[in-house]
């Protein structure tokens, strides 16, 4: 049950019955009008903007438009009160019992409550880390791994019908460093003395891939040309660098279900490559041409030329300018690959495409939205979110490089440290294009001030509290249907009121989440919720009729016990879209 989309109904139903139209006699529209949370608590149950919004269209006051509204919103069987308040808002209290009805609900639900439609089965695409296969995860990947991951949970959940795809860049100069880099390991693993030259990879993870080359091809390769050895070397080191990738996402809880080769796109095998099959396919919808560019303002790069190249008509379709296809040598650009991705997720089915990008790939937002919205005719979504950077500190100190990696701190350190769990949720913690401060201390500390430990104890509290009823209370039934049949109207308290008004602002969050692709909102509304809870157990120790167990009145315990039962669902269903374990006991 969603009570703001349920109350959006009924006040557009009433405006119906008022008649009202726009001046000019023609119908109004209504899709701006909203039922929320008011700002302020004091103020009612809900707020209603529509006088706000359609006075304007309609030519009339506002504050009398909210006059005539309030007069039919009175009559809700559910409405207890209604005011309205300022220029034109509208502010209505419920009836007691809506809550308690409320409550039943949500029991009845289960796990999907909060489940939306609003998703409408779209076919989703969320490409997220891409990382190079040139070495194991660091700490900047790991931020988009996590907001890639949770935002394609969400998604599901919203109703969307969402693949997770990591695209592989297997192919161009850096797949010839790291083959290069591989091969002074494999000469190492032979027994030779190696110095890593500048330009090259340092870190000992390719350690295991000189040894592999050794175990395979013995000393052979040595006499070899490096024409001779690189191809045989580049397939080695990139599967093994994605079996790396692979298991340092897996110790993240992220998994994908696509991995796409670029260098398949490059792949001439049956005579023309997909780039090539592209740009026939972009010629013939004149969305390519042979033309010149303008030198990029401000210092010419060294090799920058003016010459006659083809273009991609990107600024067609909202870029600063066209897009070069090809190099003067006649090889492709990167750009032309992202061009064949973009048209093989399309021909795929993908109605939407999300790419969750680093910060330093901002130049690439509205090339993205460009080719998007060209190759599909403008029918494609196209949403790029970008993720700043993470800083890593502890007890307030910054963190020094890894060993292994040679110069930057891996996600797996990370993860060793203070687990999956605490990773997961600070990095969702903050908006995704906001700096985040990560600090080994203070993620771990058990304290309000450790949102993850936080919520995670609000929902072992939650299953405690059932322990406690199992032994204390053996006559109340603790399955959900026994709950939700329970006299819910005994949680009369204004604390008790104000944890069912928070849980039923769950639908929302899920939705509002879901279309802005904002995954820390659903961090932001746990953090809330657990506040919530957490703050009833303790009046309940100032006030002990407020305890959630009373063995002298089984009743309310068994409407404090749904209402627990509500809780510990809604934290369970929102730590599973962020990739968060729900404990049931803290250790």
């Amino acid at each position: 049950m969603n009570i703001f989309a349920d109350f959006t109904s009924r006040v557009l139903a009433a405006i119906d019955r008022l008649g009202w139209k726009a001046a000019d006699g023609s119908a109004l529209d209504t899709t701006r009008v909203l039922v929320e949370p008011p700002r302020d608590a004091s103020h009612g149950d809900l707020a209603v903007n529509a006088a706000m919004v359609l006075a304007k269209p309609m030519g009339q006051n506002p504050r009398q438009l909210a006059i005539a509204l309030m007069g039919e919103l009175a009559t809700d069987p559910d409405v207890a009160e209604v005011e309205v308040a300022g220029p034109g808002f509208i502010n209505l209290r419920l009836k007691p019992e809506t809550f308690a009805t409320l409550l039943g609900a949500i029991l009845n639900a289960g796990a999907d409550f909060g489940r939306s439609t609003i998703g409408g089965g779209r076919k989703t695409n969320v490409e997220y880390v891409s990382a190079n296969p040139t070495g194991p995860m660091h700490v900047g990947h790991c931020r988009g791994a996590v907001v890639g991951d949770a935002l394609a949970n969400l998604l599901a959940f919203a109703g969307q019908n969402v693949t997770k795809e990591y695209y592989i860049n297997d192919a161009g100069g850096q797949i010839d460093v790291l083959a290069r880099s591989a091969f002074l390991r494999y000469r190492e693993a032979l027994g030779e003395t190696i110095t890593i030259p500048e330009g090259l990879y340092p870190g000992d993870y390719l350690v295991p891939v000189g040894e592999k080359l050794k175990a395979d091809h013995g000393d052979k390769l040595l006499a070899l040309a490096e024409a001779a050895w690189l191809p045989i070397v580049k397939p080695v080191a990139v599967a093994m660098m994605m079996d790396m990738i692979r298991a340092d996402l897996a110790a993240l809880g992220v998994t994908h279900e696509v991995f796409f080769s670029e260098r398949t796109l490059h792949d001439r095998a049956s005579g023309t490559s997909s780039i090539d099959e592209m740009i026939e396919d972009l010629r013939g919808r004149d969305l390519v041409y042979n033309g010149r560019l303008p030198p990029p303002k401000g210092q010419l790069p060294e090799d920058w030329e003016d010459r006659e190249q083809l273009l991609f008509r990107a600024s067609a379709y909202g870029d600063d300018t066209d897009r070069p296809l090809a190099k003067s040598n006649g090889d492709y650009t990167y750009f032309a690959a992202d061009v064949a991705y973009m048209r093989d997720k399309w021909r795929r089915g993908f109605e939407e495409m999300i790419f969750i990008l680093g910060a330093d790939h901002g130049g690439y937002v509205k090339r993205l939205e460009a080719v998007g919205n060209a190759i599909s005719a403008g029918k494609a979504k196209v949403v790029v979110r970008l993720c700043q950077l993470v800083k890593l500190f502890r007890a307030g100190e910054p963190v020094k490089m890894s060993k292994r990696s040679g110069d930057f701190v891996t996600l797996r350190d990370v993860v060793e440290e203070v687990g999956c769990d605490a990773v997961r949720f600070m990095m969702l913690y903050r908006k995704n294009d906001a700096p985040l401060d990560f600090d080994f201390q203070k993620v771990t500390e058990q304290s309000k001030d450790n949102p993850v430990f936080y919520v995670q104890y609000a929902h072992a509290r939650c299953r405690s509290v059932f322990r406690q009823a199992a032994a204390d209370v053996p006559s109340i039934a603790l399955d959900r249907a026994s709950l939700a049949a329970t006299p819910l109207d005994r949680l009369t308290d204004s604390g008790e009121i104000a944890l069912i008004k928070r849980l039923a602002e769950w639908p929302r969050i899920v939705e509002s989440a879901a279309t802005a692709h904002e995954p820390h909102r659903i961090a932001f509304y746990l953090y809330e919720l657990a506040s919530e809870l957490h703050g009833q157990w303790n009046r309940g120790k100032d006030l002990p009729q407020l305890r959630f167990i009373n063995v002298d009145d089984p009743l309310s315990s068994s409407a404090r016990l749904a209402m627990v039962d509500a809780v510990a669902l809604v934290l369970a269903s929102g730590l599973a879209i962020l990739g968060v374990n729900a404990p049931d006991e803290m250790r």
